[in-house]
C-alpha cells in the first residue's frame, strides 16, 4: 500500500510541479523532459535486469551450494550462544530459535529466497510464546529490528546491481555495507536491549560484541593508513597513482573474502559428498527466475523517478537539502545520493530504482553512485517488513518496533556517509 501510494506520488508532484512552472514562469520544459524519461527509463529498467539475470543466476546458484553443504547451519551454531541471551524468553529448545538463528544465518549469507520464510516461520513460533496474541512480544520486537538493520556478509543483490549498471569493480562496496550494516546492527541491538533491559556487558555478549566491534574497527583504522586514489582533476593536474590507494585495498580484501567464501562452499559441499553441480544449477534457476520478477518492479519504479527528476522536483528537494547541509557548514557531495536512503525504509523496490536511477545520472563508479548502492544495502525495508511479518500473525500493536527500526536506519544513512567518504574520498 505505501509503495502504491509512493509512486502514484512521484507522477502527481512531478505533473503538478511541471505545470506550476509552466503557468507562473513559463517554462514549459517539464513535460517534454518528462516524456523523454518515460521512454529513456523504461529501457534501461529492461536493460539493467537483463544484467542482473546473470549475476543472480550465479550468486543463488553458489548460496545454494553453501546452504545445502550445511555453512547456514555452521554459521547459526556459531552465532547460538549470543543469541540465546538476546532472546531470554525464548527456551533453548523451542523451534522459535532455531528458526530466528537459520533466519539470521541466511540474510547474513545474502539468502532471501530462504530468509523470507524462516522469518515468517520464526514470528509462528514466537507467536506461540506470546500471551498476547495481537501484541507484539520483546522477542518479536528484538527479532525485527536485528531483521530489519541486519548484518550483511555478502551484499549479492548490490553488487549485481553495479554489475549491470557497469561498474568497474562492482565488490567494491563490499567492505562499506559490512561496516554500514554493523553500526545500524548495533544501534538497533542497543536501543532495543535498553528498552528491554538486557544486559549487554554479560561475559558471552561483551565477548560477541567487543570481538565484533575490535574487528571491525581495526580494519577501518587499518585501511585509513592508505591514501584515496587522486580524483580526475588531480590526476589531469600531473598527481602520481600511488600503488596502495584505500579503494585498492578494500576491493582487495572484499574480492579475497568474496573468492574465499565461494571456494569454502563448493569444498564443503564436496565434503560433505553433496551433488555440487546439480545444486548449483538448482540455485541458479531459482536466480534465473527472481531476476525476471525483477523486470516489471524495476521498469516501473525507475520510471516514475524518471519522470519526478525530470520535471525538477528532485532538484528543488535536493538543492533544499544542500543548502541546509552547507548552512551547517558541512560538505554537500553526499545529498544527491540521499533518495535511496529516505526510499529505504518504505520500498526496497523504490530503494532500488533510485540506487540505478543514481547510477545512470552520476555514473556506476561515482562517490555518489557507490553511497547510494551502499544505503541500498544497508538495511532491509522497515515497514515492508513490519506489515508482513506482523501481518501474517495478525499481530495489531507494534508497540516501539517501528521506531527502534527507524532509529536503526537513521544510524545506518550516518555510518553510510561516514564510510563513503572514508573508503571514496567524496565527489
Amino acid at each position: 500500500m505505501v509503495l502504491n501510494y509512493i509512486w502514484i506520488g512521484f507522477f502527481l508532484v512531478a505533473f503538478v510541479f511541471s505545470l506550476s512552472a509552466g503557468l507562473f514562469t513559463g517554462d514549459w520544459s517539464g513535460f517534454p523532459g518528462m516524456r523523454d524519461a518515460v521512454e529513456k527509463f523504461a529501457k534501461l529498467g529492461f536493460e539493467i535486469a537483463l544484467g542482473l539475470t546473470a549475476v543472480m543466476t550465479l550468486w543463488l546458484g553458489i548460496m545454494k551450494v553453501g546452504e545445502k553443504g550445511g555453512a547456514v547451519a555452521i554459521l547459526a551454531r556459531f552465532v547460538g550462544p549470543l543469541f540465546r541471551r538476546l532472546f531470554p524468553g525464548v527456551p533453548d529448545d523451542h523451534p522459535a530459535m532455531g528458526s530466528i538463528l537459520m533466519n539470521f544465518s541466511a540474510n547474513m549469507l545474502g539468502l532471501d529466497n530462504a530468509a523470507t520464510p524462516l522469518g515468517l516461520k520464526a514470528m509462528r513460533d514466537l507467536q506461540e510464546l506470546n500471551e498476547e496474541k495481537d501484541r507484539a512480544s520483546d522477542a518479536m520486537i528484538m527479532f525485527l529490528v536485528l531483521n530489519t538493520s541486519g548484518l550483511t556478509v555478502i551484499p549479492v543483490s548490490v553488487m549485481a546491481l553495479r554489475a549491470a549498471s557497469g561498474a568497474a569493480s562492482p565488490s567494491d562496496i563490499f567492505v562499506p555495507i559490512l561496516l554500514t550494516t554493523a553500526c545500524s546492527s548495533l544501534a538497533g541491538l542497543i536501543l532495543v536491549s535498553l528498552i528491554q533491559k538486557i544486559n549487554l556487558l554479560r561475559p558471552v555478549v561483551f565477548a560477541y560484541l567487543g570481538g565484533l566491534i575490535t574487528l571491525l574497527g581495526g580494519f577501518a583504522y587499518w585501511v585509513t593508513r592508505f591514501p584515496n586514489a587522486p580524483t580526475e582533476e588531480e590526476l589531469a593536474a600531473g598527481a602520481v597513482i600511488p600503488p596502495h590507494t584505500i579503494e585498492s585495498v578494500t576491493d582487495m580484501v572484499g574480492a579475497v573474502i568474496i573468492v574465499g567464501v565461494i571456494v569454502g562452499f563448493v569444498a564443503l559441499a564436496a565434503w560433505k559428498r553433496i551433488d555440487v553441480f546439480k545444486t548449483f544449477i538448482d540455485g541458479a534457476k531459482e536466480g534465473f527466475q527472481t531476476a525476471v520478477m525483477i523486470i516489471p518492479y524495476l521498469v516501473a519504479m525507475l520510471v516514475a523517478i524518471g519522470v519526478f527528476r525530470a520535471s525538477g522536483a528532485m532538484g528543488m528537494i535536493v538543492d533544499g537539502i544542500a543548502k541546509v547541509v552547507a548552512a551547517c557548514g558541512f560538505d554537500t557531495s553526499f545529498v544527491e545520493a540521499l533518495p535511496t536512503a529516505l526510499m529505504k525504509p518504505l520500498s526496497g523496490g523504490g530503494a532500488r530504482g533510485m540506487a540505478v536511477e543514481a547510477m545512470a545520472t552520476h555514473g556506476a563508479d561515482s562517490f555518489i553512485g557507490k553511497l547510494a548502492c551502499t544505503f541500498q544495502g544497508s538495511t532491509e525495508t522497515t515497514f515492508y517488513t513490519l506489515a508482513v511479518y506482523f501481518g501474517a500473525i495478525g499481530i495489531t500493536r507494534t508497540r516501539y518496533a517501528a521506531g527502534a527500526g527507524l532509529f536503526a536506519d537513521f544510524a545506518a544513512m550516518l555510518a553510510a556517509i561516514f564510510f563513503a567518504y572514508l573508503f571514496f574520498g567524496g565527489a
